[in-house]
């Protein structure tokens, strides 16, 4: 099993190699096989403090406490553990952590959602997709499968290329030949073929229901500029109250006030000119002359022309 350290490092020479970063893509899914499920995670360090964290926010997965050996054991470290190899770190993820961090690695992207079905219904994060049958095997896809008896629902999800597949369902494991297990498909919006990554300022389209670091992003952008996004704030949510911020903020500046984040919102929540925030300051003994030149030097700064 490889250590954390070994495949950062193996990520930066494969996107530098001069492969195509779908190929580099899979590469980084293989080193990583052997690797830790832990529920939650997206590529954090396996430590037995992480492991602690999400079992105490989720009881129920017991196999964080059964499968960690400080936990179960009381053990005074890691030595031992399959997870610490030659005393190095490993990383843990679960399913859709497993696949954003791959793809955040190599192409600088990030898939929105922050669960299988979430991501799979921000359309957003797909050039195309499609059922099983329909499945391209000349590129890089994201697989997924219905939870049984409610197909509206993506129970799983991880890679495939030319018949293979790679996830992380009881850690990250490898398969030659792909199960029948799998019943959709999905190319990310940022793959294509044997082109580069693309520009990384390129913002994915946000609406009510999306989650992730996009939406953090534009929820700070929007309390920065005045913009109450409700009590939680910036949390990667993009519940009613970052709905109603981003009308208000659209309406004010000249915007289609429909609650969706495209192209010209980012660039307005983006412009350090677009803020509604003012503060005013009083410095006694000015004469207009001085006053006039001291507001010259502040880009947007404007006096009270009446106090002389």
């Amino acid at each position: 099993m490889n250590s954390a350290a070994y495949v950062d490092q193996k990520i930066q020479e494969l996107k530098t190699s001069g492969i195509p970063l779908s190929d580099a893509a899979w590469q980084a899914a293989l080193e990583c096989v052997g690797w830790p499920y832990i529920y939650g995670d997206r590529g954090q360090y396996c430590t037995p403090s992480q492991r602690k964290a999400v079992y105490n926010k989720h009881p129920d997965q017991t196999g964080l406490v059964d499968k960690c050996q400080v936990l179960k054991d009381d053990a005074e470290n890691c030595y031992g553990c399959k997870w610490y190899p030659n005393g190095s770190r490993v990383r843990s993820f679960d399913c859709r952590g497993f696949t954003y961090w791959i793809l955040k690695q190599i192409y600088g992207w990030e898939l929105m959602g922050g669960g299988a079905t979430s991501q799979w219904n921000t359309e957003s994060n797909w050039k195309a997709k499609g059922t099983i049958d329909t499945i391209p095997d000349d590129v890089l896809v994201c697989l997924f499968y219905t939870q049984k008896g409610n197909p509206k629902v993506m129970q799983h999800t991880g890679f495939g290329y030319k018949g293979s597949t790679i996830e992380c369902g009881n850690g990250v494991t490898y398969t030659k030949v792909r199960s029948g297990k799998w019943t959709h498909w999905a190319i990310p919006a940022f793959i294509d073929g044997d082109v580069p990554a693309p520009d990384p300022d390129r913002k994915p389209t946000l609406r009510k229901g999306d989650q992730g670091s996009y939406v953090t992003l534009a929820q700070t952008e929007l309390i920065q500029k005045g913009y109450d996004c409700g009590k939680w704030g910036a949390d990667g949510k993009f519940g009613a109250a970052t709905e109603t911020a981003v009308k208000k903020f659209q309406k004010d500046h000249g915007l289609d006030a429909d609650g969706v984040i495209g192209p010209d919102t980012w660039a307005a929540l983006e412009d350090p000119e677009y803020t509604t925030e003012s503060y005013k300051v009083t410095i006694p003994s000015l004469s207009y002359e001085e006053a006039e030149g001291l507001v010259a030097k502040y880009k947007g700064a404007t006096m009270e022309k009446e106090r002389w």
